[in-house]
């Protein structure tokens, strides 16, 4: 038991990254709560309605410490993009998924702040957040609540910053990480940093225990993340081809069925950085970057394609978000992978 473990009451230095848009089920968070672990919702793309009704699942099926993720950022004035040109590249899409023409869906505005104020309504023991950091204010009413907070930093300087605002620890993405990239105070070009790199950096540069994450997928793998010096890990892709996973069964195939490490960087799905697997779309927007729309405008308007195509089992055209790891996934339920991750880091720090 390290201090973070006791500071947040959990057993094993086992995290659940939060995975929004569909993985991140009440089923799974609990599983891996229930086994030790922290289960984490990734509750981004919910209402303030959905998120107080997935705590109240959580909490049916749980006793144990979990935790709530919503994106800090993100949302800001997004610069002038013609639509055009996307809306005729997917018109070929959407006709071959049997869509309707794709039409340009309008800007919303930043819902973190609605969705915060369900999250200190509920009041979940732990929160955390990515793309950004709330504000001074925010979090200030989370501290009065007594609840922890873990911060995404993707370079040394990021974690300075969530560090100075009084996060609890920080959730280190390295540049082997799946999905969107946390990146908030610079290109992400330029904190493509290899995770058992950026530990190193951050334990000389912040005071507050640290969380590694970014393509681990073991016990060897967490054994290097901790000999480094972070305080636990945190795991998405291993945990996504897990039965209580909601991840649309085509992603769910495409994941075990991966041989080697086909992972790029691409904004194709939703205008944002996010490592996947490489695929028919990824493939289509290759070359045509200026076509993309910013997030979360490129997002909305490729769901209809990603939804459709899910139903369809189409894997080439729904955004298979995966770490670099992503050939040693394995598919057993949640509880027992946490049971094997621990076996195998206790035998790898042995």
């Amino acid at each position: 038991m390290n201090e973070l473990l006791r500071t947040l009451e959990i057993e094993h230095p086992i995290i659940l990254a939060p995975m929004g848009g569909g993985p991140s089920t009440a089923e799974l968070v609990a599983a891996v709560s229930n086994a030790g672990g922290l289960g984490s919702l990734g509750a981004a793309y919910l209402t303030p309605d959905q998120i107080v009704d997935a705590i109240r699942q959580i909490k049916t099926r749980t006793d144990k410490p979990f935790n709530v993720n919503l994106f800090a950022g993100g949302y800001g004035r997004p610069t002038h993009v013609d639509p055009a040109p996307m809306l005729a590249l997917l018109a070929g899409v959407h006709a071959a998924l049997e869509l309707p023409p794709p039409t340009l869906p309008a800007p919303v505005p930043d819902p973190f702040p609605d969705q915060v104020e369900a999250v200190l309504e509920a009041q979940p023991p732990i929160f955390s957040f990515t793309f950004g950091i709330p504000a001074a204010a925010v979090m200030k009413r989370l501290a009065a609540r007594r609840i922890a907070t873990l911060g995404t930093a993707t370079t040394v300087e990021e974690a300075r910053m969530l560090a100075d605002a009084g996060v609890t620890a920080i959730v280190l993405q390295g540049e082997e990480a799946g999905a969107h990239r946390g990146t908030f105070a610079g290109p992400f070009e330029a904190a493509m940093v290899p995770i058992l790199d950026l530990v190193a950096g951050a334990v000389r540069a912040v005071a507050v225990p640290v969380i590694a994450s970014g393509g681990l997928m073991d016990g060897h793998d967490i054994g290097a993340a901790l000999r480094r010096g972070a305080s636990a890990v945190q795991l998405g892709t291993a945990f996504l081809p897990c039965p209580e996973s909601g991840a649309a069964p085509v992603h769910k195939r495409a994941i075990l069925a991966a041989a080697q490490d086909t992972t790029v960087i691409t904004r194709a799905f939703s205008g944002r950085p996010a490592r996947g697997l490489h695929n028919a779309f990824v493939a289509a927007l290759e070359g045509k970057e200026e076509a993309i729309l910013p997030f979360p405008l490129q997002n909305a308007l490729t769901r209809p394609m990603r939804t459709a195509a899910a139903t369809r089992g189409d894997a080439g055209f729904v955004s298979l978000w995966a770490g670099r790891g992503v050939a040693r996934a394995r598919r057993v339920p949640a509880g027992e992978l946490v049971e094997r991750l621990v076996s195998e880091a206790n035998a790898a720090t042995a």
